[in-house]
């Protein structure tokens, strides 16, 4: 039967990782798998880039004010 556990660590200089648990009888077999975590991906561009961009959009209050009117001069007709 396998038994497991997680455990994070930090990898030291050299590349050692060094696991260190009660569970760990000395002198057992294991067998170690080591995850890398990838570094989160930083945006290029700021938040505030976005705003007006979408398809629907407005980037000013002008395109606002005209889509309204064109939208109630439908409604009229």
């Amino acid at each position: 039967m396998l038994n497991g556990f997680r455990q994070q660590a930090i990898v030291k200089p050299s590349g050692v990782v060094e696991i260190c648990s009660p569970e760990l009888p000395a002198g057992t077999t294991v067998e170690v798998i080591v995850l890398l975590e990838s570094p989160p991906k930083h945006s290029e561009k700021f938040l505030t880039s976005f705003i007006g961009s979408a398809r629907g959009s407005f980037t000013t209050p002008e395109e606002v004010d005209n889509f309204i009117r064109q939208e109630r001069d439908a409604w009229k007709s």
